[in-house]
């Protein structure tokens, strides 16, 4: 294992360490729990958005912690939920006034993290809170039935997410608008990635599972989850052709829809990389008459130093165009 880390044990630690100097000016922890990540800058009267999930995944979750996106996340150790505890502390330093949306993704250990929380603040400090779970990976499941449980992964497309979110509670709609917004995007986002390197969790101190120097693994999930099939690795153009294709088809899209695209490295997958992954994103769409509104490309949630990429597709109306336009100041994403 080569990594640039004291003992593995203080992994997580010394990285939130690092996280609070570099960011001083705007993030604090609840009750000295570095774990329990929140905002500075309070706004009486708007709706806090919390988030949560395993460490590992930076800037997933705590860099979309600031101004126009989210109001504070717990966070557990590399792939592991935080406790219910936690979720707790950081509900009850959100709340302003207006309630408490909880955005997390569909995983057992977060559920089963957050509900008892909302059931606490809500019985205990009569926060009024609500949730929605990220669920926009197709290579997880099938696409759930009307009014079904989604048995899909939460993967980068939650990004999309906090940013319409955030941005509605920015502009002081209430919890239920808020959420109203936040399942609008969730249920017009897609994603699909492929890896074609392992991650190394610092404790295990060996790679998460195998695959050979030649291969890719279409569909992989950000902890190393298997994907829908594993072969030799193939020009960007035909991964990317296949990705979207299963994307594409899922919502399904059609010649006239507009949407924001995500190109999202799982953290050891160079720019230059993804820039190529993005011209062919962009003349498929340009073949399917879908048009581009606004393209994000870099790291928005990784999974520790894995090789490979995601492909996210939020489909577009006005209002939800409006919210992608919002301005956001965070440590780890500004927009103007």
């Amino acid at each position: 294992m080569k990594k640039i880390i004291n003992q593995p044990d203080n992994y997580i630690k010394e990285m939130l360490e690092g996280i609070y100097i570099a960011h001083k000016d705007d993030l604090t922890c609840v009750d000295g729990d570095l774990q329990v990540l929140v905002s500075k800058h309070k706004k009486e009267g708007k709706v806090g958005i919390v988030t949560g999930g395993g460490s590992g995944h930076l800037p997933l979750f705590l860099g979309y912690v600031g101004k126009g996106m989210i109001d504070g996340c717990a966070v557990g150790d590399v792939f592991q939920s935080p406790s219910v505890d936690q979720a707790i502390a950081l509900t009850r330093d959100a709340d302003q006034g207006a309630g408490v949306l909880y955005i997390y993704g569909n995983y057992n250990g977060d559920i089963f993290t957050f509900r008892p929380a909302a059931d606490e603040v809500e019985m205990e400090d009569d926060i009024e809170t609500a949730e929605v779970l990220g669920a926009d990976d197709v290579a997880s499941a099938g696409p759930s039935a009307p009014g079904e449980k989604s048995t899909r992964r939460g993967v980068a497309g939650i990004f999309f997410v906090y940013k319409c979110a955030g941005a509605a509670a920015d502009k002081m709609l209430s919890l239920e608008e808020v959420k109203r917004v936040a399942d609008k995007a969730n249920n017009n986002v897609r994603t699909m990635g492929v890896a074609l390197t392992p991650c190394t969790v610092p404790r295990v101190g060996k790679p998460s599972f195998e695959i050979e120097d030649d291969e890719m693994e279409i569909g992989m999930g950000i902890h190393g989850e298997p994907g829908i099939r594993r072969g030799k690795l193939e020009p960007a153009d035909q991964i990317v052709d296949e990705m979207l294709e299963k994307i594409v088809a899922d919502l399904p899209y059609e010649k006239g829809d507009e949407v924001a695209v995500l190109v999202n490295g799982l953290g050891a997958t160079p720019l230059d990389e993804q820039y190529i992954v993005t011209r062919r994103i962009n003349q498929v769409l340009e073949e399917k008459g879908i048009s581009v509104y606004k393209y994000y490309v870099g790291e928005y949630a990784t999974a520790i130093e894995m090789a490979g990429f995601s492909i996210s597709l939020l489909k577009l109306d006005d209002e939800l165009k409006e919210y992608i336009d919002h301005p956001v100041d965070t440590p780890f994403f500004k927009q103007v």
